[in-house]
C-alpha cells in the first residue's frame, strides 16, 4: 500500500496493510536523527511542519506529511530571544538531558496585555501568498504518495492567551466575557482563513486544536468550553467541509478531555488527538466511540518512550495497535513530538515495531469477545 492509501483506509475503519504512523520532533532530537541516519541537512526543524525538507518523514516511512500555516510557526524561531509576526515575545530556555542541552521558547510577553490594545490590534494577514509556498510544493511533490494534512493548532485559545496572557483570559472568562468574545475572534477568524484555504489547495486533512486539558480534568469547565470555544469550533468545521465534504478533520488537545470528546463529534470531529495514555484510557475509548471515531497518537511520551526500556516501548505500541487499532481508526506515533531525552533504542523499537507489525484482524478489547 502506499502511505496515503494506508492512511485513508484506516480512517475509513477499513483494514491496511500495517498500522499508518506519523512521528514529529524536536529540532535538537531532530538533529540527533539526522546525524544516526547520515542525513546531511542545516535547516532547522519545525515539528509542526512549517517548512521542513521532510527529510527524516521520508525517510522513516512515515505516511502523512504536515504543512503548517498559523501562530504554531511561531515556536523555535529563532536561538536568542525574538517577538513573532503577532507581537508575543519570546525567550529560551535551556534544558540538559544524557543525550545533550536542549532549548523550549517560553512566552515571556503579550502583547494585548492591556486590554486598550485589543480593539486597535491588527493580526497578520492570513492571506500572504508566501505563507503558502511549503504547501503547493508538498501538495505537487508528494500528495500522489502521502497524505497530506493542513495544520492549524493552537487555533483559538491557545494563541489567545499568548496574546493576553494565559491568568488574565481565565479571569476574562468570568469578569469580562464580552472582552474574551472579542479576543478569541482574532485567532479564530485568522486560522479558520487559512485553513480554507489549505482546504482549497487540496490538502487531505485539517488538523485544529489547542490544549484545553490537564493530567487529571480540563483546564476550563466544560460550560466556559462550551460558550468560549465549542460554537467557534463548530461552525470552523462546518466551513472548511463545506468546501470538501470528504475533508477530514483532527483536533488535537492534551490531557484528560473525556467529558467533551462526545460534544467533539457532535460538531465534525473525526481523528483526536494525541490520545496521552497517562490520561485517558484508550481501550475505553474505542469500546464507547466505535466508529463514530478515529484516533492519531497514543504512545506515552511522558513515560514510555522517554524513560522505559525498548521492550516496554514494543509492548506499548503492540497494545495500542490492538485496541485503538481494532477494525482501523488509529494512526499510531509518539503524543508529542520525540524530544532529546529518548534514547535511539526506544526510538527504533517504536519505529521497527509500527512497521513490522502486521494490522490486526481479530479483537483483543475487554469485553468483546465473551
Amino acid at each position: 500500500m502506499k502511505p496515503r492509501q494506508r492512511v485513508q483506509a484506516a480512517l475509513n475503519h477499513q483494514l491496511p496493510d500495517r498500522c499508518p504512523m506519523q512521528v514529529s520532533f524536536t529540532p535538537e532530537f531532530a538533529a540527533r536523527l539526522r546525524a544516526e541516519m547520515h542525513i546531511s541537512s542545516d535547516q532547522l526543524h519545525n515539528p509542526h511542519g512549517g517548512g521542513n525538507t521532510y527529510e527524516l518523514e521520508r525517510a522513516l516511512g512515515e505516511d502523512m506529511l504536515l504543512t503548517s500555516v498559523g501562530w504554531a510557526n511561531s515556536y523555535y524561531q529563532e536561538s536568542g530571544e525574538y517577538t513573532d509576526e503577532w507581537g508575543i515575545h519570546w525567550r529560551p530556555v535551556k534544558y540538559q538531558t544524557p543525550f545533550g542541552e536542549g532549548i523550549y521558547t517560553e512566552i515571556v510577553g503579550n502583547p494585548l496585555a492591556d486590554e486598550a490594545a485589543i480593539s486597535s490590534y491588527h493580526p497578520p494577514d492570513p492571506m500572504r501568498p508566501d505563507l503558502y509556498k511549503e504547501a503547493v510544493w508538498v501538495l505537487d511533490t508528494f500528495q500522489d504518495h502521502y497524505w497530506i494534512v493542513g495544520v492549524t493548532v493552537t487555533t483559538i485559545f491557545e494563541c489567545a492567551w499568548a496574546l493576553r496572557g494565559y491568568e488574565r483570559l481565565l479571569g476574562d472568562f468570568i469578569l469580562n466575557p464580552d472582552l474574551a468574545e472579542n479576543l478569541l475572534e482574532i485567532p479564530y477568524r485568522y486560522h479558520l482563513a487559512a485553513a480554507r484555504k489549505l482546504v482549497e489547495m487540496g490538502v487531505d486533512m485539517i488538523w485544529i486544536g489547542d490544549d484545553v486539558g490537564t493530567q487529571d480534568s480540563l483546564l476550563i469547565s466544560p460550560a466556559h468550553w462550551r460558550k468560549f470555544l465549542k460554537p467557534r469550533m463548530a461552525n470552523f468545521i462546518s466551513e472548511i467541509k463545506s468546501i470538501n465534504p470528504k475533508l477530514k478533520v483532527a483536533y488535537h488537545s492534551d490531557g484528560m478531555i473525556y467529558p467533551i470528546i462526545p460534544e467533539l463529534i457532535e460538531i465534525g470531529v473525526d481523528v483526536l488527538n494525541p490520545v496521552q495514555p497517562a490520561c485517558l484510557d484508550a481501550a475505553r475509548l474505542k469500546l464507547e466511540f466505535k466508529e463514530r471515531l478515529c484516533y492519531w497518537g497514543s504512545i506515552d511520551e511522558q513515560y514510555t518512550l522517554p524513560f522505559g526500556s525498548p521492550e516496554e516501548v514494543r509492548a506499548e505500541v503492540l497494545t495500542r495497535i490492538n485496541t485503538l487499532g481494532q477494525g482501523g481508526g488509529l494512526i499510531v506515533g509518539p503524543t508529542h513530538h520525540v524530544q532529546l531525552d529518548t534514547p535511539m533504542e526506544n526510538f527504533w523499537a517504536m519505529i521497527d515495531t509500527i512497521k513490522n507489525t502486521p494490522y490486526p484482524t481479530t479483537s483483543s478489547l475487554p469485553g468483546e469477545n465473551g
